[in-house]
């Protein structure tokens, strides 16, 4: 049997650190009790801002988290500890919620500024591989990240560790998003720019073609003005509506090569006997997120706009979604 290549031996260590590292988070689950809880309802009840700190590639993982509570409904920060040794530590409130990062719990940077942060009445959060440490006992709350072992060989280079604290940060952010009931609406007003944005700002008003550009026929419209409304407003669709103006039923292009192809006569028909009755619609209120769902649950390019009395008022194709970026 020929010896593995380098290409394998190079997937096989791939697996081995995503499962050790997955692993890792599975075991910290298990291990979450009600610190975690009171870790959320403080940083939730904080009235000033949350605060985070840590050194080295724990920071870093400290700087995405307040990111991540920054874009959902949560002041947040990230001070770097030997820098709040230096004076930035003016930024700390009593108000304020400080969560401390350390795979040890012995950074000395970090725990230098301890006293300080106690001096000024921030309550403490700890996240650390041990409950044991000068961080831990002093912290008003503990939680446990602890790992057995890193995924780096040596077991040297922070890997499975910031991994662990990354993931237990994601957990606090969306549980704390649960609790202030951070909603899409909100969301969109943090990501305003890009297709995020796009997706939950952007109505259906603001994109559909209306007035004389949306294709419309009455019921008893032959079949050729029919097709002559279609192919003029270049949707491959029209709408078919009643004597009131109201919204009765669509003629589609799959609706006309469903007739050719039955070998039926129907020339001598009118919208209203050829048509598919009960469209899917939407509002002008509808978000143009909503309305990309509906067309792809239902495999649609189209959708009329109707007002309230479910007249045609506008007509949105997924192209328009698409050049968006939405």
């Amino acid at each position: 049997m020929s010896e593995p290549s380098q290409t394998q031996n190079i997937t096989v260590s791939g697996k081995t650190v995503l499962e050790q590292e997955a692993q890792a988070i599975l075991l910290i689950a298990q291990r979450l009790d009600e610190s975690f809880a009171t870790a959320v309802e403080l940083l939730t009840s904080c009235k000033g801002k949350i605060i985070i700190s840590g050194m080295g590639k724990s920071g870093i993982i400290g700087q995405k988290i307040a990111a991540t509570m920054s874009s959902t409904g949560s002041t947040a920060l990230f001070l770097h500890p030997a820098d709040a040794a230096h004076g930035d530590l003016g930024i700390v409130g009593a108000h304020d919620v400080v969560l401390c990062l350390s795979k040890s719990g012995t950074t000395e940077e970090l725990n230098f500024i301890l006293p300080a942060l106690r001096q000024i009445g921030a309550k403490i959060i700890a996240m650390t591989g041990n409950l044991r440490s000068f961080l831990a006992l002093n912290a008003d709350i503990a939680l446990d990240t602890g790992i057995e072992k890193e995924a780096c060989p040596y077991d040297l280079a922070p890997t499975t560790s910031t991994t662990a604290m990354l993931a237990m940060g994601d957990a606090l952010a969306v549980c704390l998003m649960q609790q202030k009931k951070f909603t899409q609406r909100d969301f969109a007003l943090t990501h305003p720019k890009g297709s995020l944005g796009r997706r939950l700002t952007v109505k259906v008003s603001d994109i559909m073609a209306k007035g004389n550009a949306v294709p419309v026929v009455a019921e008893q419209a032959s079949v050729a003005e029919l097709i002559l409304e279609m192919t003029s407003k270049r949707y491959g669709v029209s709408a078919v509506v009643n004597g009131e103006g109201a919204l009765c039923g669509i003629f589609t292009d799959g609706d006309l090569r469903r007739l050719v192809q039955s070998g039926k006569e129907f020339l001598g028909l009118n919208a209203g006997e050829v048509m598919t009755p009960h469209p899917k619609t939407v509002t002008i209120a509808t978000m143009a997120k909503e309305c990309l769902d509906i067309l792809e649950t239902w495999r649609i390019t189209q959708l009329l706009v109707c007002d309230r009395e479910n007249r045609p008022v506008g007509m949105v194709h997924i192209h328009d979604l698409i050049t968006l970026g939405i």
